[in-house]
Protein backbone atom coordinates (compact mmCIF):
# COMPACT_ATOMS: atom_id res chain seq x y z
CA UNK A 1 0.00 0.00 0.00
CA UNK A 2 1.57 3.74 -0.94
CA UNK A 3 1.86 6.29 1.54
CA UNK A 4 -0.90 8.43 0.58
CA UNK A 5 -3.59 5.02 0.88
CA UNK A 6 -2.12 4.60 4.74
CA UNK A 7 -2.59 8.10 5.69
CA UNK A 8 -6.13 8.05 3.91
CA UNK A 9 -7.74 5.07 5.06
CA UNK A 10 -6.31 5.50 8.82
CA UNK A 11 -8.31 9.37 8.94
CA UNK A 12 -11.20 7.34 6.51
CA UNK A 13 -11.44 4.93 9.45
CA UNK A 14 -11.19 7.85 12.22
CA UNK A 15 -14.09 9.61 10.51
CA UNK A 16 -16.26 6.18 10.94
CA UNK A 17 -15.58 5.46 14.51
CA UNK A 18 -15.98 9.21 15.34
CA UNK A 19 -19.46 9.19 12.97
CA UNK A 20 -21.21 6.29 14.65
CA UNK A 21 -24.07 8.51 16.35
CA UNK A 22 -24.43 10.23 13.15
CA UNK A 23 -24.01 7.49 10.18
CA UNK A 24 -27.41 6.61 10.44
CA UNK A 25 -28.73 10.21 9.18
CA UNK A 26 -28.38 9.59 5.34
CA UNK A 27 -30.77 6.34 5.75
CA UNK A 28 -33.92 8.74 7.38
CA UNK A 29 -33.34 11.88 5.40
CA UNK A 30 -32.97 10.44 1.82
CA UNK A 31 -35.89 8.85 0.44
CA UNK A 32 -34.43 7.08 -2.27
CA UNK A 33 -32.16 5.87 0.70
CA UNK A 34 -34.84 4.63 2.87
CA UNK A 35 -35.74 2.38 -0.08
CA UNK A 36 -32.38 0.88 -1.03
CA UNK A 37 -32.02 -1.88 1.59
CA UNK A 38 -35.04 -3.68 0.27
CA UNK A 39 -33.11 -4.50 -2.66
CA UNK A 40 -31.58 -7.55 -0.93
CA UNK A 41 -35.01 -9.10 -0.82
CA UNK A 42 -34.76 -9.50 -4.65
CA UNK A 43 -30.85 -10.46 -4.79
CA UNK A 44 -29.69 -14.33 -4.95
CA UNK A 45 -28.39 -13.99 -1.63
CA UNK A 46 -27.04 -17.60 -0.71
CA UNK A 47 -27.58 -19.48 2.87
CA UNK A 48 -24.36 -18.09 4.61
CA UNK A 49 -23.28 -14.75 3.78
CA UNK A 50 -19.99 -12.31 4.88
CA UNK A 51 -20.79 -9.10 5.07
CA UNK A 52 -18.13 -6.33 4.73
CA UNK A 53 -18.08 -3.48 6.15
CA UNK A 54 -21.08 -3.91 7.97
CA UNK A 55 -21.67 -0.27 9.66
CA UNK A 56 -24.73 -0.48 12.01
CA UNK A 57 -26.00 -3.15 10.38
CA UNK A 58 -28.73 -1.09 8.30
CA UNK A 59 -27.99 -4.25 5.75
CA UNK A 60 -27.47 -6.58 7.98
CA UNK A 61 -30.49 -6.96 10.00
CA UNK A 62 -32.20 -7.37 5.85
CA UNK A 63 -29.74 -10.03 5.42
CA UNK A 64 -30.19 -11.61 8.66
CA UNK A 65 -33.78 -12.34 8.34
CA UNK A 66 -33.67 -14.24 4.83
CA UNK A 67 -30.25 -16.34 5.32
CA UNK A 68 -28.87 -19.34 7.84
CA UNK A 69 -25.78 -17.48 8.79
CA UNK A 70 -24.24 -13.45 8.55
CA UNK A 71 -20.71 -12.98 9.52
CA UNK A 72 -20.72 -9.03 9.78
CA UNK A 73 -16.94 -7.77 9.79
CA UNK A 74 -16.33 -3.72 10.20
CA UNK A 75 -13.17 -2.15 11.34
CA UNK A 76 -15.19 0.33 13.65
CA UNK A 77 -15.79 -0.73 17.05
CA UNK A 78 -18.36 2.13 17.79
CA UNK A 79 -20.47 1.17 14.25
CA UNK A 80 -20.35 -2.63 15.20
CA UNK A 81 -21.54 -1.27 18.81
CA UNK A 82 -24.97 0.38 17.33
CA UNK A 83 -24.97 -2.90 14.82
CA UNK A 84 -25.23 -5.17 17.73
CA UNK A 85 -28.00 -3.77 19.49
CA UNK A 86 -29.98 -3.50 15.83
CA UNK A 87 -29.69 -7.03 15.03
CA UNK A 88 -29.67 -8.84 18.15
CA UNK A 89 -30.27 -12.17 16.28
CA UNK A 90 -28.74 -15.46 16.68
CA UNK A 91 -27.80 -16.12 13.45
CA UNK A 92 -25.19 -13.23 13.09
CA UNK A 93 -22.06 -12.81 14.49
CA UNK A 94 -20.49 -9.74 14.40
CA UNK A 95 -16.33 -9.15 14.18
CA UNK A 96 -13.98 -6.40 14.22
CA UNK A 97 -11.37 -6.29 11.72
CA UNK A 98 -9.28 -4.43 9.27
CA UNK A 99 -10.64 -5.11 5.83
CA UNK A 100 -7.87 -4.56 3.91
CA UNK A 101 -6.02 -7.36 5.65
CA UNK A 102 -8.29 -9.90 7.75
CA UNK A 103 -8.91 -13.24 6.06
CA UNK A 104 -11.69 -15.74 7.08
CA UNK A 105 -11.13 -18.98 8.25
CA UNK A 106 -14.17 -19.91 5.72
CA UNK A 107 -15.64 -19.48 2.54
CA UNK A 108 -19.06 -18.34 2.16
CA UNK A 109 -22.07 -18.60 -0.33
CA UNK A 110 -22.14 -14.66 -0.57
CA UNK A 111 -19.84 -11.86 -0.05
CA UNK A 112 -22.12 -8.96 0.16
CA UNK A 113 -20.72 -5.11 0.58
CA UNK A 114 -22.74 -1.73 0.41
CA UNK A 115 -21.43 0.98 0.25
CA UNK A 116 -17.73 -0.53 0.91
CA UNK A 117 -16.32 -0.76 -2.58
CA UNK A 118 -16.21 3.31 -3.48
CA UNK A 119 -13.65 3.35 -0.12
CA UNK A 120 -11.42 1.17 -1.43
CA UNK A 121 -8.15 3.13 -3.29
CA UNK A 122 -7.97 2.53 -6.96
CA UNK A 123 -4.93 1.12 -6.08
CA UNK A 124 -6.06 -1.57 -4.28
CA UNK A 125 -8.79 -2.50 -6.25
CA UNK A 126 -7.49 -5.61 -8.08
CA UNK A 127 -6.32 -6.87 -4.47
CA UNK A 128 -9.56 -6.21 -3.08
CA UNK A 129 -11.37 -8.63 -5.85
CA UNK A 130 -8.71 -11.47 -5.63
CA UNK A 131 -9.55 -11.27 -1.74
CA UNK A 132 -13.50 -11.50 -2.46
CA UNK A 133 -13.18 -14.57 -4.77
CA UNK A 134 -10.82 -16.43 -2.15
CA UNK A 135 -13.54 -15.34 0.35
CA UNK A 136 -15.78 -17.22 -2.05
CA UNK A 137 -17.07 -21.03 -1.43
CA UNK A 138 -18.01 -22.61 -5.17
CA UNK A 139 -20.60 -21.24 -6.78
CA UNK A 140 -20.36 -18.35 -4.71
CA UNK A 141 -21.00 -14.76 -5.84
CA UNK A 142 -20.27 -11.18 -4.50
CA UNK A 143 -23.14 -8.82 -4.51
CA UNK A 144 -22.92 -5.31 -3.58
CA UNK A 145 -24.52 -1.85 -3.66
CA UNK A 146 -22.62 1.92 -3.86
CA UNK A 147 -23.31 5.07 -5.01
CA UNK A 148 -23.17 6.12 -8.48
CA UNK A 149 -21.22 9.04 -10.51
CA UNK A 150 -24.47 11.11 -9.40
CA UNK A 151 -23.55 11.02 -5.77
CA UNK A 152 -20.82 13.07 -6.22
CA UNK A 153 -23.22 15.85 -6.06
CA UNK A 154 -24.16 15.38 -2.73
CA UNK A 155 -20.55 15.48 -1.35
CA UNK A 156 -18.31 18.39 -0.26
CA UNK A 157 -14.66 18.76 -1.48
CA UNK A 158 -14.64 15.62 -3.78
CA UNK A 159 -10.66 15.84 -5.12
CA UNK A 160 -9.25 13.78 -8.34
CA UNK A 161 -6.28 12.06 -8.40
CA UNK A 162 -4.44 8.96 -7.91
CA UNK A 163 -7.24 8.48 -4.46
CA UNK A 164 -10.08 10.37 -5.29
CA UNK A 165 -11.23 11.78 -1.81
CA UNK A 166 -14.16 13.65 -0.58
CA UNK A 167 -14.19 15.56 2.76
CA UNK A 168 -16.61 14.62 5.44
CA UNK A 169 -17.87 16.81 8.63
CA UNK A 170 -19.15 15.70 11.70
CA UNK A 171 -21.84 18.20 13.78
CA UNK A 172 -19.41 19.18 16.01
CA UNK A 173 -17.09 20.45 13.04
CA UNK A 174 -14.27 18.28 12.91
CA UNK A 175 -13.46 17.33 9.00
CA UNK A 176 -11.69 14.24 7.79
CA UNK A 177 -11.34 13.03 4.32
CA UNK A 178 -12.48 9.84 2.86
CA UNK A 179 -11.45 7.72 0.17
CA UNK A 180 -14.70 8.19 -2.69
CA UNK A 181 -14.66 6.21 -6.07
CA UNK A 182 -17.73 7.02 -7.33
CA UNK A 183 -17.95 3.92 -9.59
CA UNK A 184 -20.40 3.81 -13.08
CA UNK A 185 -21.78 1.26 -13.85
CA UNK A 186 -21.03 0.56 -17.59
CA UNK A 187 -17.09 0.91 -16.75
CA UNK A 188 -17.31 -0.96 -13.06
CA UNK A 189 -18.40 -3.97 -15.14
CA UNK A 190 -16.07 -4.27 -17.72
CA UNK A 191 -13.04 -3.27 -15.32
CA UNK A 192 -14.30 -6.43 -13.77
CA UNK A 193 -14.83 -8.66 -16.18
CA UNK A 194 -11.12 -7.52 -17.28
CA UNK A 195 -10.04 -9.75 -13.76
CA UNK A 196 -12.01 -11.99 -14.95
CA UNK A 197 -15.30 -12.17 -12.94
CA UNK A 198 -18.65 -12.40 -14.67
CA UNK A 199 -20.54 -10.00 -13.62
CA UNK A 200 -24.06 -7.76 -13.93
CA UNK A 201 -23.65 -4.66 -12.60
CA UNK A 202 -27.42 -2.40 -12.86
CA UNK A 203 -27.92 1.45 -11.94
CA UNK A 204 -31.01 1.92 -9.46
CA UNK A 205 -31.80 5.44 -7.97
CA UNK A 206 -28.46 6.60 -8.27
CA UNK A 207 -26.93 3.83 -6.83
CA UNK A 208 -24.94 0.65 -8.38
CA UNK A 209 -26.16 -2.87 -7.48
CA UNK A 210 -23.76 -5.53 -8.77
CA UNK A 211 -23.71 -9.50 -8.90
CA UNK A 212 -20.44 -11.05 -9.39
CA UNK A 213 -19.09 -14.63 -9.89
CA UNK A 214 -15.32 -15.31 -9.91
CA UNK A 215 -12.77 -16.22 -12.08
CA UNK A 216 -12.74 -19.76 -12.61
CA UNK A 217 -9.35 -21.77 -11.33
CA UNK A 218 -6.51 -20.47 -8.57
CA UNK A 219 -7.11 -16.73 -7.56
Amino acid sequence: MSSDDDVLLTEQLAYYRAAAAEYDRPYTEREELRRLPAVVDDLPIGEDVLELACGTGQWTVRLAAQVRSVTAVDAAAELLAVARARVPSPNVRFLQADLFTWRPSRRYDTVFFAFWLSHVPPTRLSEFWSTVAAMLAPGGKAIFVDDGPAAAADEDGVADGPVPTVLRRLDDGRQYRVVKVFHDARTLAEDLTALGWTVRVRSLEGSVVGIAEPPAGPV
